[in-house]
């Protein structure tokens, strides 16, 4: 199994140190870490991504069910 397939099982928080880690790497990494860190980032990324994009619509969902309805709030102060 290599990285790129455990990268569904892991964490956010994961994701985000093994990205991180990887980004590193390739910057100042061996050659060969760095053709691994370029192999396996642009999957890092797109999980990272998802993953973000998922946790913002949950909050605003939170933030949404928790919010008062607007007409109410005015109908309460009249």
């Amino acid at each position: 199994m290599t990285l790129i397939d455990k990268i569904p099982d892991m964490t956010d928080e994961g994701v985000d140190n093994m990205l991180a880690n990887a980004r590193r790497l390739q910057e100042s990494g061996t050659s060969r870490q760095q053709e691994q860190a370029a192999e396996i980032i642009p999957a890092l990324e797109t999980a990272a991504a998802e993953r973000r994009s998922r946790r913002l619509e949950a909050a605003a969902a939170k933030r949404a069910a928790t919010r008062k309805p607007a007409k109410a709030a005015k109908a309460v102060e009249a």
